[in-house]
């Protein structure tokens, strides 16, 4: 034990399964969990969508919401949550010294004037005459604002106040890997008593599919758990809208305000591996023993996307361990790009905190866990690149 442990003190999730710890702790530990899915809006896709969310309770100020979209809302109010569940939205000396570090994506492209401009094209050769026409007539200048990723550091910090040093990563699952990666370590050297780090992802919009489609990573059948997906039609991968977002403090921080923490992250690892030039597997495997993983069951609260090849590496490394019994819980809330990692800790930092495991999200390809996991992992193995683990432990 040391004063500069890294524990977990607030947390603000949000998913199709509703918003805060206690609406998906109930949703993910019932008899059978079940996903809220929408297969028509985006057919033949299907996505996890957002719950009806009364923005006012987390952004207060109209213009505040109306100068942001949708993700950056998301990842506002997720912020919010994080601060209220830790005893710190109004205690402005704490917030106005806490860092962020933030994993985020651009922004969602204007689809109306996207079109005009297609349509435009087809009777036009002069196509960067009329690129610049519609530059000039068509585009909003917020719009390329709102398209940035640091701005949602920038909207946390004006409407909760944290004005402490802020970093951004972009990337995907990668993102979100680093960000948590980052500020860990940010604490364990002493560079930073109290941190905010998160991220957050908005797939309602066909230009977010677009992304994945394009590569064929998206699922096309009707919705199957992640560990099903392989031999279906599509590349695996079905996306959800959501947000996670964790206070990380030092213990000894947190002990000096009396606070309580959910639980403590260890070791984190990151890699990039060679995927066509050697078995991800093998890399996989790689990570989990460079964790140096406690003996015995140990529940994997698992970001598996549903991508066919990610998808089977990790099951085939977490298989090879022997002792690893995984929930895959993109099955229920769908893949969230750079919230995944930040979102798996979250789970695991729960099942550590009230001492009981989650029940088998896919009953056919996951084990029953028994016990009391004081050790979970977390893992987040990009759909396309990228892999992160985590150990998360009681504090």
């Amino acid at each position: 034990m040391s004063p500069r442990d890294v524990v977990i003190t607030g947390m603000g999730i949000v998913s199709s399964l509703g918003e805060g710890v206690d609406a998906h702790w109930k949703a993910l530990t019932a008899a059978k969990p079940a996903p809220v899915v929408d297969p028509e809006r985006f057919a033949p896709y299907t996505i996890h969508p957002l719950p009806e969310i009364d923005w006012s309770q987390q952004i207060p100020r109209r213009g505040d919401q109306r100068q942001m979209e949708t993700w950056q809302r998301l990842g506002t109010y997720a912020a919010g949550l994080a601060l209220d569940d830790a005893g710190l939205k109004d205690d402005e000396a704490l917030c106005s010294s806490m860092d962020m570090v933030v994993a985020a994506g651009g922004g969602e492209r204007d689809e109306t004037v996207d079109e005009a401009i297609l349509n435009a094209s087809l009777s036009r050769n002069d196509h960067d005459v009329l690129l610049n026409e519609k530059l000039t007539t068509e585009l909003r200048p917020t719009l390329f604002l709102a398209q940035l990723s640091n701005l949602l550091a920038g909207n946390i910090s004006i409407v909760h106040k944290v004005t402490g040093s802020s970093r951004t990563f972009m990337g995907e699952e990668g993102a979100g890997v680093s960000a948590i990666e980052t500020a860990a370590a940010r604490i364990r050297s002493g560079q930073s008593s109290h941190l905010l780090v998160g991220a957050a992802f908005q797939t309602e919009h066909s230009d977010m599919l677009l992304a994945y489609e394009l590569a064929g990573f998206l699922h096309r059948e009707n919705w199957k758990p992640v560990w099903q997906r392989e031999g279906a039609q599509g590349g695996g991968v079905i996306t959800g809208s959501g947000a996670a977002f964790l206070v990380l403090e030092s213990r000894e921080h947190a002990e000096r305000r009396g606070r309580e923490a959910y639980a403590a992250i260890g070791p984190v690892v990151s890699r990039r591996s060679r995927r066509k030039a050697a078995p991800l597997a093998g890399d996989l495997s790689a990570m989990l023993e460079a964790l140096s993983l406690p003996e015995g069951p140990l529940m994997s609260i698992s970001g598996a996307s549903g991508a066919h090849e990610a998808t089977v590496a990790e099951a085939e490394a977490m298989a090879a361990k022997g002792n690893i019994v995984p929930r895959a819980f993109s099955s229920l809330t769908g893949h969230l790009k750079e919230a995944q990692f930040p979102f798996a800790v979250a789970l695991a930092a729960l099942a550590v905190h009230h001492g009981k495991a989650f029940p088998a999200f896919d009953p056919e390809k996951e084990a029953a866990f028994d016990g009391k996991p004081e050790a979970v992992l977390a893992t987040a193995v990009g759909y396309h690149c990228f892999e992160g683990m985590g150990v998360v432990t009681r504090a």
